[in-house]
């Protein structure tokens, strides 16, 4: 099982299909396989950010980028362009507390089931090891 740690901002970036001003992930803690732990500062400049809050699709945003980075990094292996992937399904996800301007949240994801371009993720955002987050997503791949 492939390890990593410690993605560099730029590293990440380019790993994601999105660009400035819509990137809500700028770090990557560590890989694996079936998991990630990703990281965002919250800058003023960030387009979810109101009344110096993170605000709730900011997150949903942040969890969603956090598993096309695990994605990217995969392909990234194994020396492959990574396709665009769409967000299929969204369930349950329960925000217990809002970021502020300036906090450093982290996003585990957990990959629960993956098959045929579909993928099954548990996510849990933390703010100072608190969950202020969590939920399940489902992504598939485009053709």
């Amino acid at each position: 099982m492939e390890t990593m740690t410690s993605l560099e901002k730029e590293m990440v970036e380019n790993l994601l299909p999105q660009k400035f001003p819509f990137v809500m992930v700028d770090a990557m803690y560590s890989y694996t396989e079936t998991s990630l732990v990703s990281g965002l500062k919250i800058q003023q400049d960030n387009i979810f950010v109101n009344d110096e809050l993170f605000l709730e699709a900011g997150l949903i945003e942040h969890m969603a980028q956090s598993v096309a980075l695990h994605t990217g990094y995969q392909y990234f292996l194994r020396n492959e362009i990574a396709p665009t992937g769409y967000i299929g399904s969204i369930k349950e996800i329960e925000i217990k507390k809002l970021p502020r301007l300036n906090d450093n949240i982290q996003s585990e994801v957990t990959i629960l089931q993956e098959f045929a371009g579909i993928t099954l993720v548990n996510i849990v955002t933390k703010l100072n090891n608190e969950e202020i987050a969590n939920g399940q997503m489902k992504t598939v791949l485009a053709k």
